[in-house]
């Protein structure tokens, strides 16, 4: 594990305490409670701001995330950061390098402070072949996975950018919900342009234009949503609830 640096290992968190019922671990412990995949876990504490996948390194495993938000990404023209999703508790970082490529094509950085449960690529392996459920689980979050993927393409790619826009705050209000009014994971103008594939300066446009109409509320990094059915309306034709 020497690519992913800054680490401060933890003390293992046992799989049988875990109630992330999110997991696909947890989900077949009754399985695996025994395998060498559980015994042989690392639990890791990632800071925010920390990068614990590095783009174009060799693939050694996956991440669950125990705790935390973390955001996935990959490196575009000119260098350029395209955000792939935003991730929460319970879900895999570094799924589509493991057993198809040598390495990451993602990288991802902690949006807050995470605990992360991290599982070798040989003991994933090994496990697949001795559990054909678990084998099944995963073959089936793959094909969800595929299945998403393939709706955000096709409905970005015919959206405007303030549909786009409007589509990323309706995915985060969904995904993580709301805290005090506002969308429970804040994110720069900066970011919101990286995940809607389009420019930080569009961004600032069409929050004034939603602000001016009353549709969401402003401050600072926060955003609350004031109209969640007039939005949904907005982008009603490119099927908004495909993309969880």
């Amino acid at each position: 594990m020497s690519t992913y640096t800054r680490f401060r290992s933890l003390k293992d968190t046992s799989c049988a305490s875990c109630d992330n019922s999110n997991c696909i671990v947890n989900r077949n412990l009754s399985i695996l409670e025994n395998s060498t995949l559980v015994d042989n876990k690392s639990t890791l504490r990632c800071k925010k701001g920390q990068q614990f996948i590095m783009e174009g390194a060799p693939v050694n495993g996956l991440f669950f995330i125990l705790k935390g938000t973390v955001k996935v990404f990959r490196t575009g023209i000119n260098g350029r950061e395209q955000i792939v999703r935003l991730a929460k508790e319970g879900e895999i970082i570094g799924h589509r390098g493991f057993g198809t490529e040598e390495y990451y094509s993602i990288g991802a950085i902690a949006l807050q402070d995470a605990v992360l449960c991290y599982f070798s690529k040989e003991n994933l392996q090994e496990t697949l072949l001795d559990n054909p459920k678990f084998a099944f689980d995963m073959m089936l979050f793959y094909a969800n996975e595929l299945n998403r993927s393939e709706n955000k393409v096709k409905s970005i790619s015919q959206m405007t950018v303030r549909e786009r826009v409007i589509d990323s705050l309706l995915y985060i209000h969904r995904k993580f919900g709301d805290l005090n009014g506002f969308l429970n994971l804040p994110l720069s103008r900066r970011e919101y342009a990286d995940y809607a594939g389009t420019t930080e300066e569009q961004v600032i446009r069409v929050f004034s234009a939603l602000k001016k109409e009353n549709l969401i509320t402003a401050k600072g990094k926060k955003i609350g949503i004031n109209a969640i059915q007039s939005l949904k309306k907005e982008i009603n034709d490119h099927n908004y609830f495909l993309d969880s």
